[in-house]
């Protein structure tokens, strides 16, 4: 069976930088599995395993308008210490979910802090950056009609990966 939209799709893949350094990897771990066609996935790689049967291989570049986008300056910006919890510790790195006022979330990652300011990048950490993306397709299946129903790949019904040497 070939990946095509509302079809379940258990991979392994592996995310480099363009010098070589992982950043993500399933390999050793759960492989994913999600519903295709559903943008549940980076879209350059969504769009490149298309067609794809269980077994199949890819090496793809995925440049950063196919994966987490380019970086937004707007993004990083100063938010009052006052706005977190005054018996939270706030450090570079931490990452952090609020709501915006106008109710949609949002993730951002302190960059830089102090008594009164905390920087924040609401970036992907991955924005901005091209990716080099192995893909490995084990199984690919019909979705149910509950997994269709709430859009996500589920674990029932879904068979058990078989891993290549």
């Amino acid at each position: 069976m070939r990946v095509t939209r509302d079809r379940v799709v258990c991979m392994d893949y592996t995310i480099r930088l363009p010098d070589g350094q992982v950043v993500e990897s399933s390999v050793g771990s759960e492989p994913l599995r999600y519903l295709h066609g559903r943008r549940q996935i980076v879209p350059g790689v969504e769009k490149a395993v298309e067609g794809l049967e269980p077994g199949d291989t890819l090496d793809i570049i995925v440049p950063p308008e196919e994966a987490y986008g380019e970086r937004d300056p707007t993004g990083i910006f100063l938010v009052p210490r006052g706005a977190f919890p005054a018996d939270e510790e706030i450090g570079a790195g931490m990452t952090f979910a609020a709501t915006r006022p106008d109710g949609q979330s949002l993730v951002f990652r302190v960059v830089e802090t102090n008594d009164d300011v905390v920087l924040v990048d609401t970036n992907h950490p991955l924005a901005g950056q091209t990716l080099h993306v192995a893909v490995l397709v084990h199984h690919v299946r019909g979705a149910t009609a509950d997994e269709l129903l709430h859009g996500q790949a589920g674990e029932e019904n879904a068979p058990e990966p078989t891993y290549l040497a």
